[in-house]
C-alpha cells in the first residue's frame, strides 16, 4: 500500500500511532521538535518520555484503569508491552522506570524502516508534501506556532489549563532510621512504598509551610484554571488545613514500626527505577520555586537532608475542547487538504494510557479511511469507548481534560448496590464488549499486521 501518514509529535500518542501504521504497511514520517526546540519538562530528546509521574495507574481488573489495560494488550499495544517490560515495583499499579520505557519505545521507532524520524518544529500541517492524512499528536505540550494554527482552524480560543510534576529524591539522600517500607494496602504488594510519618505536630508545622512558601507562578489561580487530577499540593492545602491528610497524605492503612500506631499523616514515595536509587514524593505535584521546594519539603520526616533529582515543575498545557471539534473516529472536524486527525493529551484525554490508547486508535482509523474500509465504533461499554463518546459529545459543555473511570460507563441494566460488585460487573460487560469488537476489527482486516 503507497500511503503515507505525517504523525506531529513523538510522545506516546505519536510513537503508538507510528507503530501500529508502520505495521500495517504505512509509510510514516514522525516529527519531533525536541532537542532542537524545547519545553518546560522534557529532559530527553526520547520517544514517550513520562514528564510527569511514572504511574499508569491501578492493574487491578476491576477498575476503570485496570480495564483500559486490558483493552490495550487485547488491541496489541507496542506501549502497553514496553510499559510491563519497564516495569517497577508500585503496589496495584503498573509504574515504569521512565528511562527504559522511553529507550525501549524509542528503538522501536527508530529502527522501523517504514519510520521516517524528523526532528524539527512543525508550525502547521504540510498539506503539499504527499500526506494522506496527518495525525496531531503533539501533546500537552504543543508548540507555540502549532498551537496558534490548531485554534485558528477550530476557532478555538480557550484551549489550556495548568499542570504540575512532582519532585523525585535519590534514595541514598533519605534517612531510612525514619522512612518505613510498606504498602497502604498490603494484600496488593507489601513493601513497594516508603513511608515518611508525621506527628499531629510536625505535619501542622509542614502545612503552615507550605501554603506561605514561595510560588514560580504567582498568582491565585481559579479552579478552572487547575487540571484536578494533578493539582499542586499547595494548592490542596490551601483548600483546607487537613486536605493532605485525607488525601494523599492520608495515613490509612499504615503502621509505624517505630510506635506501633498509624502517624498523623503520611507522604509516600513510589520507586523511579528498577534499581531504587530514585523515588518519587506521590501525590506531590508543586507550583513552588526550587529553592521553597528544598526547604519545605526538607520538613517531611525522613527526607531532612534529600538531594533532589528533578524539582517539581508547573507548566501550561494545551488541549482541543474535543466536544464539537472532533469525531468519534478522532478526526478533527475542520476542512482540510488531507484529512486531520487528534491523539494524546491534545485531543482532550488525560492520562498515559488513554494517550496511547488514543494513538492507537486514531492508527486503527486512519488505516481504515485510506483502504475503504468501514471502522466500526468502539462500544460504550468499554473503558476507552465511554472516554470517546464523553470526549466527542456535543452536548457536553465546559470540557476539561478527562481520563477513564466508573463515572462516565453507560449504568448497568440492573443496578447493583454493592460498589464492589458493580465495578466487577462493570469490568465483565466491557470485557464481553471488547471481545465482540475485537473479532469486528478481524473481519474488516484492520488486526492483520504487515511485518517487515
Amino acid at each position: 500500500m503507497d500511503k503515507t501518514v505525517d504523525i506531529i509529535g513523538a510522545g506516546l500518542a505519536g510513537s503508538e500511532a507510528a507503530l501500529q501504521l508502520a505495521q500495517r504497511g504505512v509509510h510514516v514520517r514522525l516529527f519531533e521538535m525536541r532537542p532542537q526546540v524545547k519545553t518546560p519538562v522534557h529532559k530527553t530528546d526520547g520517544c514517550a518520555e513520562l514528564v510527569c509521574s511514572n504511574s499508569l495507574k491501578s492493574m487491578k481488573p476491576q477498575s476503570a484503569a485496570g480495564m483500559l489495560k486490558s483493552e490495550l494488550k487485547a488491541l496489541g499495544s507496542n506501549l502497553i508491552g514496553f510499559a510491563y517490560d519497564s516495569k517497577v515495583d508500585a503496589g496495584g499499579a503498573l509504574a515504569v522506570d521512565r528511562d527504559e520505557f522511553s529507550r525501549l519505545t524509542t528503538e522501536a521507532v527508530r529502527n522501523h524502516p517504514l519510520i521516517e524520524y524528523v526532528v524539527g518544529e512543525v508550525a502547521e500541517p504540510d498539506f503539499t508534501d504527499g500526506a494522506d492524512a496527518v495525525v496531531l499528536a503533539s501533546g500537552p505540550l504543543t508548540s507555540d506556532a502549532l498551537a496558534a494554527w490548531v485554534s485558528e482552524k477550530t476557532g478555538s480560543e480557550n484551549m489550556a489549563f495548568y499542570d504540575a510534576a512532582a519532585p523525585i529524591v535519590m534514595a541514598d539522600s533519605l534517612n531510612m532510621d525514619v522512612l518505613f517500607r510498606q504498602s497502604r494496602y498490603e494484600d496488593d504488594a507489601p513493601g513497594d512504598y516508603l513511608n515518611a510519618p508525621f506527628t499531629r505536630e510536625q505535619y501542622d508545622a509542614f502545612i503552615d509551610e507550605l501554603v506561605a512558601a514561595d510560588r514560580v507562578i504567582r498568582r491565585d489561580f481559579e479552579t478552572k484554571d487547575l487540571f484536578q487530577a494533578c493539582q499542586p499540593i499547595e494548592e490542596i492545602a490551601r483548600k483546607g488545613h487537613d486536605a493532605p491528610r485525607f488525601g494523599t497524605c492520608k495515613p490509612v492503612g499504615l503502621t509505624d514500626p517505630a510506635t506501633g500506631r498509624r502517624p498523623w499523616a503520611a507522604v509516600q514515595l513510589r520507586a523511579e527505577n528498577a534499581q531504587n536509587t530514585a523515588y518519587n514524593l506521590v501525590g506531590f505535584q508543586t507550583n513552588l520555586t526550587f529553592p521553597e521546594q528544598k526547604r519545605v519539603f526538607s520538613m517531611i520526616p525522613g527526607l531532612e537532608n534529600a538531594e533532589f533529582v528533578r524539582y517539581g515543575v508547573m507548566h501550561r498545557n494545551t488541549f482541543i475542547q474535543a466536544p464539537g471539534l472532533v469525531e468519534r473516529s478522532l478526526r478533527l472536524k475542520v476542512e482540510t487538504p488531507a484529512p486531520v486527525f487528534v491523539a494524546g493529551q491534545l485531543s482532550g484525554t488525560e492520562g498515559y494510557c488513554e494517550a496511547i490508547m488514543s494513538g492507537l486508535m486514531c492508527a486503527l482509523n486512519v488505516y481504515a479511511l485510506l483502504n475503504g474500509i468501514e471502522m466500526p465504533a468502539m462500544p460504550e461499554t468499554t473503558a476507552f469507548g465511554s472516554l470517546l463518546a464523553y470526549a466527542t459529545d456535543p452536548q457536553t459543555e465546559d470540557y476539561q481534560p478527562m481520563h477513564v473511570n466508573f463515572g462516565i460507563l453507560p449504568p448497568l441494566e440492573h443496578h447493583e448496590r454493592n460498589k464492589k460488585l458493580r465495578y466487577e460487573q462493570y469490568a465483565q460487560r466491557g470485557g464481553q464488549a471488547m471481545e465482540a469488537y475485537i473479532e469486528k476489527l478481524r473481519e474488516s482486516g484492520l488486526m492483520e499486521r504487515v511485518h517487515v
